[in-house]
């Protein structure tokens, strides 16, 4: 049997299963509640998984966001998605599903969402400035955001610990 760093996750840490896949919290989350959806069969992408198990995910990637909608806070979006291929920024070769809830303030401008993970594409030329949003600046990243565990991958990212979160 082919194994990977998910194989070795005992079940008590699934956070949701069905027959052909099971859902764990990220391990390094870019948010609170960040979760990966995983087959439990060794597949390296999700062109390699079989159509049942793709639904088996799907199944699961909806059972993870209602689960996560009733936490609190509540997320007020989500980006959902895979890496195939290490061209892609696949590190882990065994094919897994990011549901990552997203918060209001937690980035300066999320507009163009997932296209951000080629620099200098996320933005559309067409899109007018945001609006300035006061309504929930990082205020549901307090829980959270403490000291080592600053989210400080990006600009925005540490923008907001400084100007906005240091107050939690």
């Amino acid at each position: 049997m082919t194994t990977s760093v998910f194989t070795s996750i005992p079940e008590s840490e699934w956070t949701a299963s069905n027959s052909l896949a099971f859902a764990i919290r990220d391990r390094h989350p870019v948010s609170p509640g960040h979760s990966l959806v995983i087959p439990k069969r060794v597949v390296a992408t999700w062109f390699d998984a079989t159509r049942d198990e793709q639904l088996a995910l799907l199944e699961l990637v909806d059972q993870v966001k209602l689960a996560l909608d009733a936490q609190r806070p509540r997320p007020d979006g989500y980006n959902v998605g895979f890496n195939a291929g290490e061209a892609a920024g696949q590190t882990v070769m065994h094919l897994h599903v990011h549901v990552i809830p997203r918060f209001a303030g937690d980035m300066d401008d999320p507009r163009g969402g997932i296209r951000g993970v080629i620099p200098g594409k996320q933005k559309y030329a067409a899109l007018s400035p945001l609006p300035n949003r006061t309504d929930k600046p990082c205020a549901t990243l307090r829980s959270f955001v403490h000291g080592d565990d600053m989210p400080s991958s990006t600009p925005s990212a540490r923008r907001c610990w400084s100007t906005s979160c240091r107050r939690f």
